[in-house]
């Protein structure tokens, strides 16, 4: 059913102002017209109204045969939540089921968007860091995908207005690690944009016009859960070099060395304020940070720029057992809910079957005895009984 929330908060979007709610396991179905990467993003928001209160709700989320949530509650107390995906959808329907947790709680969503993403979005190709080991990962552009962080370097927070899939990216000052040796620069001209390069689907101008110039090894690090891969996408423009060629930089992820003596020019065919971006797929481990650095190479020329980072986007795999949240894959998760509405069912229906069963045995224990009084032999002998008595 669907629900309104008593209270319209200010400056809050419309779609935030209703919600529909599950009471019952519940699938939405969407039509796609070609095979590829597609975004879905899950809007949530928690209101409370006379009839329900939307924090109360507990519930998973599959999208086609993937586990996208488990024993979620709608995300913040106060605001509300996106989640975003990248996924592959080789099939012509998208299939999102909302399940209850349990047997007294609901499910809720507030708004869900599904974009076919730019073909270009996601790319084949990899380089995974493992260790001081770096080497190929093939087949990612078929992988799936969850945004934990879009960062923007160094500017302010650019709104889905401004852009072209309706991204937000938010800026670096609760992530960055230090920011001694390091400033803001802007660029007020035009970015260039390249075939083979970014493109404005990739990252907006909004993002590639600033940046941070590095003086020493800095970090952007958030906190994201161990156990699984991450693909880390860095972006870069080169907007504060005064001439080609005096840029060059390394990168590291988690400590280990990704590229040494990145330089830009070459990777741009020698093109100033022309954008890129590098992918790097890396393991959490246990420690729950992926450290992102970049810092001056051997190559480094004094009284230039050190090295440079304009944005930075941590996306999380789907694990082996195709889930974002937890290690059950989605036929367990649907067994187990159906194993939780069985024995709820059951438990019910078992006390009804004592309680009858006691009834019966009480009635028919009385029928007994009212029938052993009605109906008990009396005495053959009688005995002479005196006036007296």
């Amino acid at each position: 059913f669907s629900l309104c929330s008593v209270t319209l908060l200010p400056g809050l979007t419309p779609i935030y102002h209703t919600a529909r709610v599950f009471k019952a396991p519940s699938k939405y179905v969407f039509d796609v017209k070609d095979p590829g990467t597609h975004m879905l993003r899950l809007h949530f928001h928690r209101f409370s109204s006379p009839q329900l209160n939307l924090a109360d709700s507990k519930f998973h989320v599959l999208v086609n045969g993937l586990v996208a949530l488990t024993n979620f509650s709608g995300g913040r107390s106060v605001g509300p939540k996106v989640i975003e995906y990248l996924l592959w959808f080789n099939s012509e329907k998208v299939e999102i089921t909302f399940l209850p947790a349990e047997k007294l709680k609901f499910a809720f969503v507030s708004a869900i968007v599904v974009i076919s993403a730019p073909k270009d979005l996601i790319l084949e190709t990899a380089q995974s860091v493992n260790g001081d080991k770096v080497e190929n990962v093939e087949g990612l552009n078929k992988q799936a995908f969850e945004v934990m962080y879009r960062v923007t370097i160094g500017g302010p927070k650019v709104t889905p207005f401004n852009d072209s899939l309706w991204r937000t990216w938010l800026p670096d000052d609760d992530y960055f690690k230090s920011k001694e040796g390091s400033n803001r620069v802007y660029f007020g001209g035009r970015i260039k944009y390249q075939e083979g390069g970014a493109s404005r689907e990739v990252g907006p101008d909004n993002v590639y016009n600033l940046a941070r110039l590095i003086e020493s090894k800095n970090a952007s690090i958030p906190n994201v859960i161990g156990g699984y891969q991450y693909l880390v996408r860095l972006h870069f423009c080169d907007i504060a070099s005064i001439s080609l060629g005096l840029l060059f930089f390394n990168v590291y992820v988690n400590g280990h060395l990704a590229y040494k003596d990145l330089d830009p020019s070459a990777v741009t065919n020698y093109l100033l304020a022309s954008p890129f971006y590098v992918d790097l797929v890396v393991d959490a481990g246990h420690s729950g940070i992926v450290n992102v650095t970049v810092g001056p190479s051997n190559k480094s020329m004094a009284y230039a720029v050190d090295a440079i980072l304009n944005g930075v986007e941590i996306m999380k795999m789907s694990n082996w057992m195709g889930s974002f949240d937890g290690t059950l894959p989605a036929e367990s998760v649907l067994k187990c809910l159906t194993r939780k509405i069985r024995v709820g069912f059951l438990l019910p229906l078992i006390a009804l079957v004592c309680l009858l069963l006691s009834l019966s045995a009480i009635i028919r224990r009385r029928k007994e005895k009212v029938k052993s009084v009605l109906w008990s032999k009396l005495p053959m002998e009688v005995h002479e009984i005196s006036p007296k008595q």
